[in-house]
């Protein structure tokens, strides 16, 4: 039996991580889903009031004998702008708030080093914003957000949005996708 660890990340709208993350070897499924509020069940139009607590995230099984919680995070913090607080572009609310909700220690334990790394090295031009906080629960996203990117291509927020960070993706992390064709 594989052994295969769960990370749930938020780094702006759930569109965007999920289609980043299902193009990646090693990622076995990603979900788009809600986590970090006090509401429970929420439905998106909830969420997008700002008044839920919830995050709009991604939850990625993954086998890390393939790509590493490491991979994962060089990755997150490649595209999206872990920088600004509620908001990622056009896109702003603490719904869109950059964040990692763990699931074990080790993974607190990874993210934290890497945020203080990339602070340290410079990497952005402000400090890095993004909360590391255990997962409490995960809702996930009503079927039609599910696949948004996939089924909607010709969508203009995923023109306009979505299709540079996977543009991003190929450019940084080409050897890691499972189809390096994949537009």
């Amino acid at each position: 039996m594989q052994a295969v660890e769960v990370v749930t990340l938020g780094g702006g709208c759930f569109w965007c991580l999920e289609t980043v993350y299902d193009r990646l070897k090693g990622v076995e499924d990603v979900v788009s889903g809600y986590a970090g509020g006090h509401v429970p069940s929420p439905s998106y139009q909830q969420v997008c009031t700002g008044t839920t607590g919830h995050a709009e995230v991604a939850q990625i099984t993954f086998d890390p004998a393939v790509i590493t919680f490491s991979d994962i995070l060089d990755v997150f913090f490649t595209i999206h702008d872990p920088t600004t607080l509620n908001r990622q572009g056009a896109d702003v609310g603490t719904q869109y708030r950059s964040a990692i909700f763990y699931h074990t220690g080790e993974q607190r334990v990874i993210a934290e080093g890497a945020i203080a790394e990339l602070d340290a090295a410079g990497v952005w031009d402000a400090p890095i914003v993004t909360e590391v906080t255990p997962l409490d629960t995960f809702y996930p996203a009503e079927d039609y957000h599910q696949d948004y990117y996939v089924r909607n291509p010709e969508q203009g927020y995923c023109r306009m949005v979505i299709a540079p960070k996977v543009a991003k993706l190929r450019k940084h992390f080409l050897e890691r996708l499972k189809d390096p064709a994949q537009a």
